[in-house]
C-alpha cells in the first residue's frame, strides 16, 4: 500500500490518499477541502481513485465531500449515521469556522460495525468508535497493520469530546476496548500530527495509557 497524507483546510487535517502500487486504484480518507493539492498528488502518481471514506461527519474532515464525489462521480462510504447531525449542520460549521461554503451529503453506504469495506486490493474492516462524535467510524487494514483513525486518537492526544453529542467515557471505552485489542503494532493516521502505533499510546498516552487508566 502506498499512501500520502496531505494536511488540508486551515485545522491542517489529515487526508489520507492511499492506492495500489501495481494497478493504481485508492481511495480519498477525509477530504476536508483544499480539493486542488488532492487531486494534484492524485494525478502526479496516476491514482485511480475507487471511493471516497469518512471517518466522521465533522467540516475538517468532510468539507470537501460532496464536491469530490460530484466531481468525479466517486461513492461515498462512511461514517456510522449516528453522524448524519454533524453532516446536515456543516455549512453552519463553515459559516461559524471562516471556511468557504461547503454543502452536506448522503453517503452511498452507512457503515456499521463489523463491516468491511474494499478498495482495489486491500479490505478494511470497520470499527465503529463513538465518543468525538456518535458516528465515528475507524478504518483497519489488518494485513497492512494499519488504521485510518479520523479524531478517535492522536500521538500523545486523544479526541476532543466537548462538542454537541461527544461523550468522554465512549471515547475511552473505543480506545481501550475497541482499537488497542486489536494489536500494538498496528500503525495509524490521526486526524492531525503525527503518525503513531497502539502500542506506543498504550503505553505512553497519558489519557489512554495503561498507566492513566490504572492497568499497568
Amino acid at each position: 500500500m502506498k499512501l500520502a497524507v496531505v494536511p488540508v483546510t486551515a485545522f491542517q487535517q489529515n487526508c489520507s490518499i492511499f492506492w495500489d502500487e501495481e494497478t493504481r486504484v485508492g481511495a480519498v480518507v477525509d477530504p476536508g477541502g483544499d480539493l486542488d493539492r488532492l487531486m494534484q498528488v492524485v494525478e502526479e502518481n496516476d491514482i485511480r481513485l475507487e471511493k471516497i471514506l469518512i471517518t466522521h461527519g465533522h467540516l475538517d474532515h468532510a468539507g470537501g465531500t460532496a464536491d469530490l464525489a460530484e466531481q468525479l462521480s466517486l461513492p461515498i462510504e462512511g461514517p456510522h449515521r449516528d453522524d448524519q447531525f454533524w453532516i446536515d449542520r456543516m455549512q453552519a460549521s463553515a459559516e461559524r469556522y471562516g471556511f468557504p461554503p461547503v454543502r452536506p451529503f448522503t453517503p452511498d453506504r452507512w457503515l456499521e460495525h463489523g463491516d468491511k469495506v474494499s478498495v482495489g486490493p486491500f479490505t478494511f474492516d470497520v470499527v465503529h468508535c463513538p465518543g468525538h462524535t456518535p458516528g465515528h467510524v475507524v478504518f483497519v487494514n489488518d494485513a497492512a497493520r494499519f488504521a485510518f483513525v479520523g479524531d478517535v486518537l492522536f500521538r500523545s492526544s486523544i479526541g476532543r469530546t466537548d462538542f454537541p453529542k461527544g461523550n468522554y467515557a465512549d471515547l475511552i471505552s473505543s480506545i481501550r476496548n475497541r482499537l488497542f485489542p486489536l494489536g500494538d503494532d498496528i500503525q495509524f493516521v490521526p486526524g492531525h500530527g503525527q503518525l503513531s502505533t497502539f502500542g506506543w499510546e498504550r503505553k505512553t498516552n497519558p489519557f489512554v495509557s495503561d498507566l492513566a487508566v490504572g492497568e499497568a
